[in-house]
């Protein structure tokens, strides 16, 4: 029996370098970034800020540990924090919200729609000042795409009134922007425009960049001054960090190739409704199908060589520059035959 090659759609984490990318890194200005100020890490800090509109960014190792970083110091021990139900630092970072920041988690219904709260459901949670022993609300993390909610993306006008209702009740905000290129690239806003009036906010590189290590936590200079203790405390200081920080630099020359996967999600969502899968139109790169048995439905992508993952208690097929057109075609054409 022939092996059928793989196609991978688990998520856009599994990109390889290309041969760009490696040359970058491969030929990167280094320096001790603990000790000093790595260069190369230096330049991708000052883009990433510039492309936010914030003062100052760092890198980190990891998205998660970029809002772990902001959650730790935004917060109290004790303190309560809100987030939009299945947002990633509810359900995804292994509760170091609670371990580690010290916050108590508190979900908001999506009642604005798929992965996002409304602002009256913000002030409702906030809560008005009551006796010593109650629960102090001082946090509201916001996530742009919301993974779990199939890349759903926050507009600018909704965004503002969230933040305007976290003001209004005397919360800090956090954005989770792990994916907030796909947003600003389906939007065709500049990445800026998505984060006003936040504090903090965490972007990704490693996801539909493709670069292979990297996040950047991003906000006020006195901010990133408390960061870089934070992340030493959490053993993300890296020495010559510039060799990962090139291949940063150059998948933010590459943030306009995720339309194209954009468009991919969009071809895959319709062929799979058009084999009777339960799939809702895809606002990015994130594709969520309903299915009778999610296990046996993995299962079975696998055998035909298509991998893909659980989300939400859905399959989850994520696009990216290492899956093309013919791919999602193939794809299509694998499960097709099997049904």
């Amino acid at each position: 029996m022939t092996q059928l090659s793989p196609l991978d759609f688990r998520s856009d984490t599994v990109t390889q370098p290309d041969e760009t990318m490696r040359l970058a890194m491969s030929s990167a200005e280094v320096a001790d970034d603990v000790l000093d100020h790595d260069p190369t890490m230096r330049r991708l800090e000052d883009r990433v800020a510039e492309l936010l509109g914030v003062d100052a960014a760092l890198w980190v190792p990891s998205g998660s540990m970029g809002n772990l970083i902001a959650l730790t110091v935004h917060l109290r021990p004790g303190d309560r924090f809100l987030a939009p139900r299945g947002a990633h630092v509810l359900d995804n970072e292994l509760g170091t919200a609670a371990w580690i920041a010290g916050g108590m988690p508190h979900p908001l219904e999506c009642d604005a729609g798929p992965g996002r709260a409304s602002p009256d459901a913000v002030r409702a949670a906030a809560g008005t000042s009551g006796p010593y022993y109650a629960m102090r609300t001082t946090l509201l993390c916001l996530e742009n795409t919301h993974n779990a909610a199939g890349g759903a993306v926050t507009q600018p006008d909704e965004h503002a009134l969230l933040v305007s209702a976290a003001r209004e009740t005397g919360l800090r905000v956090h954005l989770d922007g792990a994916r907030l290129w796909n947003a600003a690239v389906a939007l065709g806003l500049p990445p800026a425009a998505l984060a006003v009036g936040v504090d903090t906010v965490q972007v990704c590189l490693s996801k539909g960049l493709g670069a292979p290590v990297g996040s950047v936590v991003a906000g006020t200079t006195t901010f990133v001054a408390e960061a870089r203790r934070v992340r030493k405390m959490l053993g993300g200081g890296v020495r010559q960090g510039g060799v990962l920080a090139a291949a940063g630099l150059v998948g933010l020359d590459r943030i306009d190739d995720l339309a194209q996967d954009h468009v991919n999600a969009r071809a895959l969502a319709r062929g799979l409704a058009e084999l009777g899968w339960q799939v809702d139109e895809p606002e990015t790169n994130i594709v969520l199908a309903g299915v009778p048995d999610l296990e046996v439905t993995l299962t079975g992508l696998r055998h035909l060589g298509v991998f893909a993952g659980p989300m939400a208690g859905k399959v989850r097929f994520v696009l990216h520059r290492d899956v093309n057109a013919d791919d999602v075609a193939e794809a299509l054409r694998r499960i097709g035959s099997a049904s």
